[in-house]
């Protein structure tokens, strides 16, 4: 039998059984293919420019206020305009990377709105995941006379941003979200000195305000009322998120919170196959 024929001989037993799978589970199947659809309208048609507030659960500045749109605009919109389960018990949100760090704070801060949620390589462990990076971010500045402005002009036109100027880019944009300050000529400050990179305590007080590991304990009732929280990480993830993991899933366990922390071998790239795990679980924590 020639390679061809191998191939389609697999990809038809594939497909038999993955519409065995439909069968057994339209609930399921109608969810998971409906999800991209409606995140595709809400981002295209709903949210427009308005991402650039930032993300949520900070407060105190014009980038705080998408937590608020979100909760009492978005979610209402669409309640109004599908037809959903308009109400908590119904209602779960997820997200990867800066997404997990959005889903798990919305279920810190917003647990009266949201019934269950997963995290997967959430920003957490603030410490572990951005200091490493300060250095980075000292030398890319140095090159621009320590400018952001000059900085981010020079970003702005360069045809292919090094891996450090990335880098640098997320540091500022972490800035602006942790420590945003509209008193200040860029609106945001930094948690270090630039000249010698000392971290300046009383900045980073502001960042560690909003790390998830330090917030467990002032929202535990929040957590406690969740029907679902599904936290994941890659045992070799390259910003080290998986230790910051660890320290939120042990602080929830010595809050007596339920939820289920899992690892798996693999990087913080291109593990959309985790919401294999997350979602069923979400279905089964919402369905009615």
């Amino acid at each position: 039998m020639s390679t061809y024929a191998l191939a389609l001989t697999d990809s038809t037993t594939m497909l038999r059984r993955n519409l065995r799978r439909m069968r057994r589970n339209p609930g399921l199947t109608l969810f998971v293919a409906g999800i991209p659809l409606v995140i595709m309208l809400l981002f295209v048609y709903v949210f427009g420019g308005t991402l650039g507030a930032g993300l949520p659960g900070v407060s105190g500045s014009d980038r705080g206020a998408y937590a608020d749109y979100l909760v009492r605009e978005i979610v209402p919109f669409v309640d109004r305009e599908f037809r959903t389960l308009a109400s908590r018990e119904h209602r779960g949100c997820f997200g990867k990377s800066s997404g997990g760090f959005g889903a798990i704070t919305h279920g810190l801060r917003h647990g009266d709105f949201w019934s269950a949620l997963a995290c997967h390589s959430g920003d957490m462990g603030f410490e572990l995941c951005y200091l490493h990076d300060v250095p980075k971010t000292l030398n890319e500045l140095a090159k621009h006379e320590r400018s952001i402005e000059k900085f981010m002009a020079h970003f702005e036109t360069t045809g292919k941003p090094t891996e450090d100027e990335i880098t640098t880019v997320m540091i500022l944009a972490m800035a602006a979200t942790y420590d945003p300050d509209p008193r200040v000529p860029l609106g945001f400050r930094l948690p270090f000195n630039l000249e010698t990179g000392e971290i300046l305590p009383a900045r980073w007080k502001q960042w560690q305000k909003q790390d998830p590991i330090n917030m467990v304990g002032t929202y535990r009732k929040n957590l406690k009322t969740l029907r679902c929280i599904y936290i994941d990480c890659g045992w070799r993830d390259q910003y080290h998120l998986h230790y910051g993991s660890r320290i939120l899933s042990k602080r929830l366990r010595e809050h007596g919170i339920d939820h289920i922390y899992e690892e798996f071998d693999d990087n913080h790239s291109s593990i959309d196959y985790r919401m294999d795990v997350s979602l069923p679980l979400l279905y089964r924590a919402l369905k009615p």
